[in-house]
């Protein structure tokens, strides 16, 4: 068996930093929503896809894929806005397999109130700590890995 290819100490450093600071960043964000918008971080992420979908709707299978989420766990966190009347779940009039979920008038008015508090704190969380050129050095990097990750489980 082969040796395995350890990480230097540049390597190290970039996949320790990378943990952390996403891992307080998540942080950070969930209990700003909690606290402000009474919503998680996934069901805020939830809100957004729908609120950028034609119609404020998107069919569940579709919705998980824009979200990098199991369809169980969308399926969850959907009920529980469906339960607070921000979400709407109603059948696909062509495939009857395929349900639809779909933001309400509530949900587009949640979304609304929690948007300028959750923009802050993405800003004091990351994007006003990095300079423009560590920001789009962040981007770009960061795209690359999504990109290659994502083409691998296609």
């Amino acid at each position: 068996m082969d040796e395995p290819r350890w990480l230097n100490e540049t390597e190290m450093a970039a996949w320790r930093g990378f943990v952390a600071a996403t891992n307080l960043v998540a942080r950070r964000l969930e209990r700003q929503l909690k606290e402000d918008a009474g919503l998680s971080h996934t069901q805020y992420e939830i809100l957004v896809q729908l609120s950028a979908a034609p119609g404020g709707s998107l069919r569940m299978t579709d919705l998980a894929d824009r979200l990098i989420t199991s369809k169980s766990g969308l399926t969850y966190q959907v009920t529980q806005l469906e339960k607070s009347g921000l979400v709407a779940r109603r059948s696909c009039p062509s495939d009857v397999r395929g349900v639809f979920a779909e933001l309400t008038d509530q949900g587009w008015a949640a979304l609304r109130a929690a948007a300028p508090g959750h923009v802050a704190a993405v800003r004091e969380a990351l994007i006003d700590v990095l300079t423009p050129a560590q920001l789009a050095a962040l981007a770009d990097s960061l795209g690359t890995v999504s990109d290659r990750l994502r083409a691998a489980d296609s």
